[in-house]
């Protein structure tokens, strides 16, 4: 059977501005599935996995992993893809260099993050690093980089409030996500020291099992993300687009209740509160939409 090329390029978007419109169509008639759905079916899934309930291929399998990461990330590319140009492209890219960079370095030398290894396959590797490490790390710096912008707002002038305010929330973002991950079995490090104080510290001076060498390594990566991508971004341009776009920070929404919910099950109180004080800010800054869930729950009445 051929295909009819004249109506398979009738169906594509004739241009940018038409396939930005299409996608954000996409995602606002699918906002509680992607924000809501995918997360919490997220958590019953990776849990079952840690707990053996699980069997394979299903089990902690790394597609799946990657394209539900994906599908929770699409409000975040969709809402910032009309304000990316060509140094913003530029500043994505040479932060997925560095992502893979500094990654390999610390699998193969326990620098800068203090030594760990992968437990559980993230989908495909190359030379030990995940191929969609970029997927699982610059959104956070995005995401923590736009919600600064709503809650410092007259302020996000000012370069060093903003650039050490974003640097400050994506290293409280990961105190919610190395926890949860560890917990997860996603990947381990070695000797964190026996844990002390109900398991919050370690003699070692881990946090929940992940040592404090990590948060001083995210602070090098953390710094390094945030000043590359302020420059390739126009930061009036993303409030902008934070006004007229109610769907862009549904990925951390997505990631309140995914690594929330984990961590509350791994007993994890403390990073469980982290994510619930940032599902707050969401909250203030009106980018928390209850009316999401209710339209689901309450179409019945």
């Amino acid at each position: 059977m051929s295909v009819d090329a004249a109506a398979l390029r009738e169906r594509l978007p004739a241009s940018r501005s038409e396939f930005e419109r299409r996608l954000d169509r996409l995602i606002v008639e699918n906002r509680f599935t992607i924000s809501v759905f995918f997360p919490l079916n997220g958590i019953v899934l990776l849990v079952a996995s840690a707990e053996g309930w699980l069997p394979a291929p299903l089990a902690f399998n790394g597609m799946l992993i990657l394209l539900g990461t994906f599908v929770m990330r699409s409000p975040l590319i969709a809402g910032v893809v009309p304000v990316a140009d060509r140094k913003t492209v530029a500043a994505v890219g040479l932060l997925t260099l560095y992502a893979y960079g500094i990654e390999y370095v610390g699998i193969h030398t326990g620098q800068p993050y203090g030594p760990f290894e992968y437990v559980v396959d993230l989908g495909p590797t190359i030379a030990g690093v995940p191929v969609g490490l970029p997927v699982f790390f610059i959104p956070l710096v995005v995401n923590a980089y736009l919600l600064v912008l709503l809650l410092v707002r007259g302020l996000a002038d000012n370069t060093p409030i903003r650039l050490l305010s974003v640097i400050a929330l994506v290293l409280t973002m990961d105190v919610v996500l190395d926890p949860g991950a560890v917990a997860l079995g996603f990947w381990r490090y070695f000797e964190p020291g026996p844990p002390v104080l109900g398991g919050l510290l370690s003699t070692a001076g881990g946090f929940y099992g992940v040592p404090l060498s990590n948060y001083a390594g995210w602070v090098l990566s953390a710094t390094v993300a945030v000043v590359t991508l302020d420059w390739g971004f126009d930061h009036e341009a993303l409030l902008s687009r934070l006004g007229r776009c109610a769907f862009v920070l549904d990925d951390m929404v997505s990631f309140v209740i995914l690594w929330g919910g984990i961590n509350v099950w791994f007993g994890n109180y403390l990073p469980a509160a982290v994510a619930a004080v940032i599902g707050a800010g969401l909250w203030y800054t009106d980018q928390f939409d209850a009316n999401l869930i209710r339209s689901q729950f309450g179409s019945a009445e």
